[in-house]
């Protein structure tokens, strides 16, 4: 076994691979999935999608299976993760790779809600609909390339997917101190947080999270949330519908039969989670 690290989606990527073989292969899988929907790049296959006219628009497969990780994230947390809050991602200044974000001198007007609907291939949306992929294009990337037989795990910006048994996680604090230990196993893991990608919209700081219900950044109690779930990609939507939530996130997840375990860093640094969790010494 062998470990690797690079950079892909504006990340960084680190896996433990069975050989150099498996390791190009990932390399590739994660170049290939931020060709086709990297927001960022102009020619990607989710800019060509956010840029075409009319309410409806064919995908390619390998697209339209994120697209339905999407869908799932959005039906698993009641709405509340929606990939099609791109337009307000932008609205609010992120528009470009994040070091060169420069923020808003005022707050923008508000937006209408996202609508979207996928049937197979077929993407139906208002043509003033924008898709951000970037969480749940992440975690799903990570479960597919564990099941591809590409690597045993592989975290890609702390979205994690592991077949591994002897695998634990510590989760950062916002500070940079270890919040807790997990003994994560075989599943998957994600963290979601509002202090890493920040700036100025007038005089109001913002996250780049963003609240389908008012179409804004989303105000919380939970500087960060992380879900144990059985992949990355349900592990993903599941920490960022808790930070959504906010300080009703926990009761939250711990109703719910697909999260396994959820940990929360307050505001003041106080460290939270559901019951049961599996924590390691």
């Amino acid at each position: 076994m062998i470990q690797v690290t690079f950079n892909a989606m504006g990340t960084g990527v680190e896996a433990w691979c069975p050989d150099e073989a498996a390791a190009a292969g990932l390399r590739a899988w994660f170049e290939a999935v931020e060709a086709t929907c990297s927001r960022f790049r102009p020619d990607s296959e989710l800019s060509r999608v956010n840029r075409a006219p009319g309410a409806e628009v064919v995908i390619s497969q390998p697209f339209a299976d994120v697209m339905r990780a999407a869908d799932r994230a959005r039906r698993l947390t009641g709405g509340l993760v929606d990939a099609g809050v791109g337009a307000a991602v932008a609205r609010w200044g992120y528009d470009r790779s994040f070091e060169m974000v420069r923020g808003l001198d005022q707050v923008p007007s508000t937006i209408p809600a996202p609508q979207w609907e996928l049937r197979s291939r077929n993407l139906l949306r208002p043509p003033d609909t924008r898709f951000d992929l970037g969480g749940i294009a992440k975690g799903w990337s990570c479960d597919r390339a564990v099941e591809l037989g590409l690597a045993s795990v592989v975290s890609a910006g702390g979205d994690i997917r592991s077949i591994d048994p002897d695998t634990t996680v510590l989760v950062i604090d916002p500070w940079g101190a270890t919040a807790v230990r997990i003994r994560l196993g075989e599943g998957g893991l994600a963290t979601s947080s509002t202090t890493r990608r920040r700036w100025m919209a007038g005089t109001r700081e913002v996250s780049h999270v963003i609240d389908p219900r008012s179409m804004e950044p989303v105000t919380t109690p939970i500087l960060s949330a992380t879900v144990v779930a059985a992949s990355a990609a349900d592990a993903e939507a599941g920490a960022k519908a808790v930070l959504l939530h906010g300080e009703d996130g926990l009761a939250w997840a711990a109703e719910l039969d697909w999260i396994e375990a959820a940990v929360v860093v307050w505001h003041d640094g106080s460290v939270y989670a559901t019951p049961g969790i599996e924590v390691a010494a």
